[in-house]
C-alpha cells in the first residue's frame, strides 16, 4: 500500500505519460493475443485430438471426474466455472484440433486441477468474485453520478477508490492463477503425448500472448486506482 501511495505522488505529466503507456500496452496485448490465437488456430496438431478430448485427458490424469465439459458459443469465451464445476469451451476449441484449441483447452483444465489441489491463489480469487461483481456494477454509477452531482469527488471519489482497490487486488491475484494454469497445460500436453515437443512453440505463443492480457488488465486497474488516489490527494 505504501508503494501505491508513493506512485500517487508522481508529477502529473509523468503520470499521464505512464497512463498512456498502459493504454497502448493494453491495446497491444489484445492485438497480440488475437493474432497469436488466429495464427495457431490454423495449425492442425498431428494427433488430431480435439480440445474437448485434450481437456478430458488432462483432468483424467489428475483424477478429476466431477467436472463437466460443455460447448459454449462465442469467440475466446473459454473459462472454468469453479462454482458449478464446469469447464466451458468455445466451439472452435471444443471441436477444434489446432494448436491453439489444444493450448486453450488444456489451460482451462489447469484451472480445474488448481481447484482440486486447493491452489491458494485460485481460492483467493474465488473469494473475491462476489466483491468484484458488486464493484463492477457500482463503478459506472459512481462515475456517472460524480459528473452529475458536483464533480467526481468527496464520497463518490472514496467509493471509486474502494472499487478500484478491489478490482486491482483481483487482477493481481489473477496473474499467478493464469500463469500457473498455462504452466500446467504445457507440461500435460507433452506428458500425455497429445502434442510433440516440436509442436509446443505454437501453444507457447498462444498462451504467452494471453498472459499479456492479464498483465494489461492489472496495469490498467492499478493506473485507475492511482489516478483516483491522486485526485483524493488534490481534493
Amino acid at each position: 500500500m505504501t508503494t501505491i501511495l508513493a506512485f500517487a505522488f508522481i508529477p502529473q505529466p509523468l503520470f499521464y505519460l505512464l497512463f498512456g503507456f498502459v493504454i497502448i500496452f493494453a491495446l497491444y496485448a489484445q492485438i497480440r493475443v488475437s493474432s497469436a490465437y488466429n495464427k495457431n488456430l490454423q495449425v492442425e496438431s498431428r494427433g488430431r485430438i480435439t480440445g474437448r478430448e485434450a481437456a478430458e485427458a488432462v483432468m483424467n490424469r489428475a483424477g478429476i471426474s466431477n467436472v463437466e465439459i460443455v460447448e459454449i458459443p462465442g469467440h475466446l469465451t473459454d473459462h472454468y466455472d469453479p462454482l458449478n464445476r464446469r469447464l466451458c469451451l468455445s466451439s472452435e476449441n471444443y471441436r477444434g484440433t489446432s494448436l491453439a484449441a489444444l493450448g486453450v483447452s488444456a489451460h482451462e483444465s489447469g484451472h480445474a486441477i488448481q481447484h482440486k489441489v486447493g491452489y491458494k491463489a485460485l481460492q483467493a480469487r474465488m473469494a473475491l468474485i462476489p466483491a468484484t461483481q458488486i464493484t463492477s456494477q457500482i463503478l459506472p454509477i459512481v462515475i456517472i453520478g460524480g459528473f452529475f452531482f458536483g464533480g467526481f469527488g468527496g464520497i463518490m471519489l472514496d467509493i471509486g477508490i474502494i472499487c478500484y482497490s478491489v478490482l486491482t487486488l483481483f487482477q493481481l491475484i489473477t496473474l499467478p492463477v493464469e500463469f500457473d494454469a498455462s504452466r500446467r497445460a504445457k507440461i500435460e500436453l507433452v506428458g500425455l503425448g497429445i502434442l510433440d515437443r516440436d509442436e509446443m512453440p505454437g501453444v507457447n505463443e498462444t498462451l504467452n500472448a494471453a498472459a499479456l492480457t492479464y498483465v494489461a488488465a492489472f496495469a490498467t486497474a492499478l493506473m485507475h486506482l492511482l489516478w483516483m488516489l491522486s485526485m483524493r490527494r488534490d481534493d
